[in-house]
C-alpha cells in the first residue's frame, strides 16, 4: 500500500498484509503500522500478516502488530499472522506474543482458520 516492504492484497474475503525485509523503526515501520490502522479504519473484518518475506520485526514494529490486534479485536475482527520464520516465531514466543495471535505455518491455514 504504502512501501514496497508492505503490501496489501485481498483474497477471499481476507485481507493480506505481506511484510518484506527488516523492520527496524524506520519508514517501513511507520508504512506498516499506517498500513494496519487504515485497515482497521476500513472496517475489515479478517486481517492475515504474512510474515514470509520478513527477516526481523524490531520492538517498534511489534508494537504496530500489537495495536492492530488490539483495534481489530475491540471490533470483533480477527487477525492472524503466518509464515513466520523460525527467529521472528521465537520472538513472539519470547514475548508471550504467541499467546495472543492467531499463528500458522502457511498462508493456505490461516486462510481456512479465518475463513471457517
Amino acid at each position: 500500500m504504502f512501501s514496497s516492504k508492505v503490501k496489501t492484497a485481498l483474497a477471499d474475503g481476507v485481507r493480506i498484509v505481506e511484510l518484506n525485509g527488516e523492520f527496524i523503526g524506520g519508514n517501513e515501520t511507520d508504512d506498516l503500522r499506517d498500513t494496519l490502522a487504515q485497515e482497521s479504519k476500513d472496517g475489515t473484518q479478517k486481517l492475515l500478516i504474512d510474515l514470509a518475506g520478513a527477516t526481523y520485526l524490531n520492538s517498534t514494529a511489534l508494537g504496530a502488530l500489537i495495536s492492530a490486534h488490539t483495534s481489530f479485536s475491540k471490533r470483533g475482527a480477527q487477525v492472524a499472522i503466518c509464515n513466520a520464520s523460525d527467529n521472528i516465531n521465537n520472538i513472539f514466543v519470547i514475548t508471550k506474543l504467541a499467546l495472543v495471535f492467531q499463528a500458522y505455518g502457511t498462508r493456505s491455514e490461516a486462510m481456512a482458520a479465518l475463513q471457517g
